[in-house]
């Protein structure tokens, strides 16, 4: 299976970043091939594809099965298995913040929870919590946002997304809107 320049680029650059997004290289490109490949792949046309041993190839899908990035099926009368990528860019972009918050935002909120109910010891330690309940009240803030924000239709966060700067102006036509006289806000729920 020969990669033409165009797929080898994006294969190679992804290849990169993937070890900026916190897996390896090879992991990385292993999942650039999946992604534009127009058919289910198994492993020995990942080897031919990539240039990569055996082992590397299977280690790899084992990491993609772990973030739940691939998917993997039989076709018949064939006992390899065959690995292919969500169609929807958005599902996949979904899974790989859930996995993201699962592997790094959970424990992260979990450690904060703990350190947090210990008593202070020293005004060090005081001052300190107080600086992680500021950290753990944000992160808790973007967590539930984000739970809402998982449960919208694909064409109601397309849509949210498109909004950008203009969400930032309707709340500020908002704040005008319920202005009482004397300058005082009303407070609205």
């Amino acid at each position: 299976m020969n990669l033409s320049p165009l797929i080898q680029s994006f294969v190679l650059h992804f290849g990169e970043m993937g070890s900026r997004w916190g897996i390896n290289r090879t992991v990385g490109q292993i999942y650039a091939v999946l992604f534009v490949s127009d058919r289910a792949l198994n492993a020995d046309d990942l080897v031919e594809a990539l240039g990569l041993s055996r082992g590397s190839v299977s280690m790899g899908l084992k990491e993609l099965q772990s973030w739940n990035l691939v998917r993997m099926h039989h076709l018949p009368g064939d006992r390899r298995e065959y690995f292919d990528t969500p169609d929807d860019v958005w599902q996949i972009m979904r899974t790989l913040v859930e996995e993201r918050k699962k592997r790094e935002i959970d424990p992260t909120l979990t450690t904060l929870r703990d350190l947090l109910m210990a008593a202070p010891q020293t005004p060090a330690d005081a001052h300190a919590q107080d600086r992680m309940r500021a950290m753990h009240d944000q992160i808790e803030l973007l967590t539930h946002w984000y739970a809402d924000i998982q449960k919208l239709e694909t064409e109601r966060l397309v849509q949210l997304l498109s909004l950008g700067s203009r969400i930032a102006k309707a709340l500020e036509f908002k704040d005008r809107l319920f202005v009482l006289p004397g300058g005082k806000k009303e407070k609205v729920s």
